[in-house]
């Protein structure tokens, strides 16, 4: 199959179910044959999860088929994470059989590894997470409670990163048990987000129901700071999920609730508030960069993009979220590609692991090139299409 684009993937796809034509796709999906055309061609990306789906629906596949992970498992920056999830998997099932033996060191050293850990997950690098995650899930299940539910979030959230999301799914429903055994409502909170986040696009209809079901708990502790925090988190995942899946009544009024929160809140101090979730006025804009994106609205994305400076947020993802969203909003809105090409190569020195695991990183810098072969294709990109494994004609 060919994996140069979302793209060639879809074209792969259409023509494996009895040769569909562009036509007939563009029907099934809603869409335009010449928007099937530019985008099988490569001279144009998807960025809308809503246009992802309508096209995954009508050629009877699943989003994570066009999506494809890219990245070569031998590219440094990915460093060992593909050799380290057959381990990780085991380590999620050992857990959930339920044979868990007696803790072999002191609580207090098992949380400072997860601290350790979770210095690397705040960087942005996943591969190193991951290789230390199966001896880490071990440990922390054989104390339970709050330490598993940490140890389990580290995992969804790391394995959704490496595009491994039914693991993800199954770590973030081991948090979700881990921290209903115990009495603290934000990592209960907190595990339910990281469920939410796991689940795949087409699951909308159930992310919200569980978003609500939290949101709804949460509720009745709104007076701790942390529980709040994680209740703004819920409501800005929310209204990603409403904006993708076509309610836009629901998903604003989950970020007037997120603004509410953000705004008596304040930003978190250097270590991110609780969980490092980062919650506070910085993130829901960038949040709402993300939903502003999905609706097509690229000019409302470089806006808020001004409005901001993601500099002090301690977590690599939110600041890659920042310039990847910034660099898709200049490459759709006419901009010049060395706008777009700047912000790109922001995300890529900010967490190259995450940059290079990004499928939409990937689509938008091969119809970059595509659209540079008038001319020349400059260095920088050429860089860029090097680290995301983009052949480039002499």
């Amino acid at each position: 199959m060919p994996a140069d684009t979302i793209g060639a993937r879809i074209r792969y796809w259409r023509l494996r179910r009895g040769g569909m034509s562009q036509t007939v796709l563009a029907g099934l999906a809603g869409l335009s044959q010449p928007f099937i055309s530019q985008v099988e061609s490569g001279r144009r990306s998807i960025d809308r999860r809503s246009t992802l789906i309508a096209i995954a629906a009508a050629l009877q596949v699943t989003v994570a088929d066009l999506l494809e992970q890219p990245g070569s498992p031998t590219d440094p920056a990915l460093n060992g994470a593909a050799d380290a999830v057959p381990a990780i998997w085991a380590a999620l099932l050992e857990i959930s059989d339920g044979d868990r033996g007696a803790p072999t060191m002191p609580s207090e050293q098992v949380t400072a590894v997860l601290r350790h850990s979770n210095q690397k997950r705040l960087a942005g690098d996943y591969p190193a997470v991951a290789r230390g995650l199966p001896p880490l899930l071990d440990e922390a299940a054989r104390h339970g409670g709050a330490i598993l539910a940490e140890a389990a979030y580290q995992a969804t959230t790391c394995l959704r990163h490496l595009g491994q999301r039914h693991l993800a799914v199954d770590a973030a429903r081991i948090a979700q048990t881990a921290a209903e055994d115990v009495d603290h409502h934000a990592w209960r909170g907190a595990a339910r987000f990281g469920y939410v986040q796991a689940l795949p696009v087409e699951a909308a209809g159930v992310a919200s129901r569980v978003a609500g079901r939290a949101m709804d708990d949460l509720q009745q502790q709104a007076a701790n700071p942390q529980v709040r925090q994680v209740l703004g988190q819920l409501h800005l995942a929310a209204a990603l999920r409403a904006t993708s899946d076509g309610r836009t009544t629901d998903a604003r009024g989950h970020l007037v609730e997120a603004e509410r929160e953000a705004a008596t809140l304040g930003d978190p101090g250097p270590g991110g508030g609780f969980n490092a979730m980062c919650f506070g006025p910085t993130n829901v804009v960038l949040w709402q960069m993300a939903i502003a994106a999905e609706v097509g609205e690229y000019g409302r994305v470089i806006e808020f993009s001004r409005t901001v400076s993601v500099d002090a947020l301690p977590i690599a993802n939110r600041r890659q979220a920042y310039w990847m969203d910034l660099g898709r909003a200049l490459a759709h809105s006419g901009r010049t590609d060395t706008q777009a090409l700047a912000a790109f190569s922001r995300a890529d020195q900010i967490a190259p692991s995450l940059f290079v695991l990004n499928p939409l990183a990937r689509d938008a810098v091969a119809a970059m090139i595509r659209r540079a072969r008038r001319r020349a294709v400059s260095k920088e990109l050429r860089i860029l299409a090097r680290r995301l494994s983009i052949a480039v004609e002499v």
